[in-house]
């Protein structure tokens, strides 16, 4: 289980997951999506990895995601 909270301080409870850049986060959310890979719409939503995701299917994932972190 994992999500992305885009903030300059560690997350560790609800007040400070609330101060993170929500725009940013819609930014990151779309540019991933073009990349083929499908995110919660919403940072307060979680994402899981599951043993039906192959190896390939993961580095596609972080290849997006460097991509998509780069256009930000």
């Amino acid at each position: 289980m994992l999500t992305a909270f885009f903030c300059d301080t560690s997350v560790t409870d609800y007040a400070t997951a609330k101060r993170s850049d929500t725009q940013r986060y819609a930014r990151y959310f779309h540019a991933m999506r073009e990349r083929g890979v499908f995110l919660a719409p919403s940072q307060f939503e979680a994402a899981f990895v599951s043993l039906a995701h192959t190896e390939a299917d993961i580095a596609a994932a972080a290849r997006a995601a460097a991509e998509s972190l780069a256009t930000l």
